[in-house]
């Protein structure tokens, strides 16, 4: 546990990775994740989890869309950009920036610290610079934080006012299986399942249904509503 004289310390470093630019999003970090998501955890999704992906003619050709995923997960970050065809920029909780070689490979992996409590202008400035670059997307899981499988609960709004601040659509993708670790060659089994996109609305709330429902039907999980929602 962390003193307030620590934390406060912490929060001071971790502001740098808080805002991002276009310049930012650069050859190298898109050659790291490249590197990571795709050559090293490739081949254990291929190898050990015989990885499925159904739906890719559903990747919009441009960058003016969010990746949605459900999470389950710490390796559904590396897998979603495993199966994009693009970089994907994702925003990771601030503290995970308070250890200082996971501080690294996150920067290097093209990630952004945020605050999860509130969406903040350091999040939004660094949103628009994604979708600027016009090579990265966003990605985002609604839910906040892992979720037990079988269940979609915990979905926050952030990011379809995300979406609607940097005018994207959001792409939804289901994951099934990545809660289940496994070691042993062709032991495993992951499937992936990318949705229609969901088009950019005035409706937040209708956005956030079609998410749920999208995700829903890509996984056979059910939605569960916390009391907050309700």
């Amino acid at each position: 546990m962390l003193t307030d004289e620590e934390r406060a310390k912490k929060e001071e470093e971790v502001k740098p990775y808080m805002t991002r630019t276009v310049k930012d999003f650069n050859w190298f970090r898109r050659g790291f994740q490249y590197l990571v998501t795709k050559i090293i955890y490739g081949f254990s999704y291929k190898i050990i989890y015989r990885l499925e992906v159904h739906g890719r003619e559903n990747i919009p050709k441009t960058n003016d869309f969010i990746v949605a995923a459900n999470h389950l997960s710490t390796i559904d970050p590396p897998l979603v950009c495993n199966v994009m065809p693009r970089p994907v920029a994702y925003m990771a909780k601030k503290e995970l920036y308070y250890h200082p070689a996971l501080k690294v490979m996150l920067d290097w992996l093209g990630t952004f610290a945020v605050n999860r409590e509130s969406v903040s202008l350091s999040t939004i400035k660094s949103a628009k610079s994604v979708r600027d670059t016009k090579r990265w997307v966003l990605g985002i899981f609604p839910q906040g934080t892992r979720e037990k499988s079988g269940e979609i609960n915990n979905v926050t709004r952030g990011f379809v006012k995300l979406a609607k601040t940097t005018k994207c659509d959001i792409l939804p993708i289901g994951i099934i299986g990545t809660d289940k670790p496994k070691k042993i060659p062709f032991t495993g089994k992951i499937v992936v399942r990318i949705g229609k996109v969901i088009k950019l609305s005035d409706n937040q709330d209708e956005m956030v249904e079609q998410w749920i429902k999208s995700v829903e039907e890509l996984t056979g999980f059910k939605y569960v509503p916390d009391s907050k929602e309700e």
